[in-house]
């Protein structure tokens, strides 16, 4: 690991504007950033350490919530509150890493975690996304978890977070902090960055900007659900996640939102799906139509070919759960 400067933050302007300096990196769990440093992905000259600002309350917020971007996954997962009123970001916490990973990861750094491609791991290979104009190994690689949805000829990686596509399905909004003590407000949605030709462009933040608190509106009517597909049963990031607010009455669906994970370089909201289930009979014909609807501009890059017919059938079944609980 190279020789960096330490610095912990006192206030959130402060962190915002240490870390507007150049080769200035924000670390607060480190879960992610650590392990990038030592494979000498990320080279950060100075660390500055957010991980003991005052923001780890998660509290009422009118007919939402705002929760603090230093609250940890494990904490976010079992408050009370989120756990009544947005059942789908608890199952989606806990569905992410193991217990002691959920235990130091925090909310804001769970949002900005990078790709798990296995190419933009490996220095030796080419990565647009560490390295533009270098060329995506992916492409002619060993592509099975890659994207289906969103990518580019520059990158096929695909967002790891299971916490952002909850929060995505939640139309959550983003309070941050720039380096100027100015303040703006982000919906999630809008945070990430479609690969196109500039895949090392990942997140619409200015240099410096810091992530102060998530704050999600009143929770969608309905049944939440999320369910993760993954190779193994604990610590494996989705080949397929659905994120699902529906809501039935009389066998007719009233509203539904639906988002995607692990199958795009960014959360994937399921707009495409959601016209065809809003106001349709809640039947396999409808739910079917939806998630083939959505899909029809999937593309596989060969390993990665069986998700298509998999991101079907997960999002036909997920649907048939939620309206399970009609009135």
């Amino acid at each position: 690991m190279r020789p960096f400067a330490y610095e912990r933050a006192r206030d959130p302007e402060g962190a915002a504007s240490s870390g507007s300096e150049a080769s200035a990196k924000f670390i607060a769990g480190g879960t992610n950033l650590l392990d990038l440093m030592k494979l000498q992905i990320e080279r950060p000259e100075r660390l500055v350490d957010v991980s003991r600002l005052p923001l780890s309350r998660i509290e009422a917020n009118g007919d939402g919530a705002r929760i603090g971007a230093m609250v940890t996954n494990a904490d976010l997962a079992a408050d009370r509150m989120i756990c009544e009123r947005y059942p789908v970001l608890s199952m989606a916490l806990l569905s992410g890493a193991s217990p002691q990973i959920r235990n130091k990861a925090t909310t804001g750094g769970n949002l900005l975690q990078r790709t798990r491609c296995y190419y933009f791991y490996d220095t030796a290979r080419p990565c647009n996304k560490r390295e533009p104009g270098t060329g995506c190994a992916a492409l002619g690689g060993f592509n099975r978890i890659h994207a289906i949805l969103g990518a580019s000829d520059e990158c096929i990686a695909t967002h790891p977070s299971d916490m952002a596509v909850a929060m995505t399905l939640l139309d959550a909004e983003l309070e941050i902090t720039g380096p100027d003590g100015s303040t703006r407000t982000l919906p999630v949605d809008d945070l990430y960055r479609l690969p196109d030709d500039r895949p090392d462009r990942e997140v619409n933040l200015a240099a410096g900007e810091l992530i102060t608190n998530v704050v999600l509106p009143a929770p969608p009517p309905g049944r939440q659900i999320y369910r993760k597909v993954r190779d193994r049963a604990s610590y494996a990031f989705a080949l397929v996640s659905v994120a699902v607010a529906m809501d039935v009455e009389d066998g007719k669906i009233r509203s539904a939102r639906v988002a995607l994970g692990g199958v795009a370089p960014k959360p994937w909201r399921a707009r495409a799906a959601e016209a065809v289930l809003d106001g349709s009979a809640a039947d396999e014909r409808t739910f079917r139509a939806a998630a083939r609807a959505e899909l029809e501009g999937a593309k596989g890059h060969g390993h990665d070919d069986f998700k298509i017919p998999l991101a079907e059938r997960v999002m036909t079944s997920v649907f048939a759960d939620a309206a399970k609980g009609a009135r």
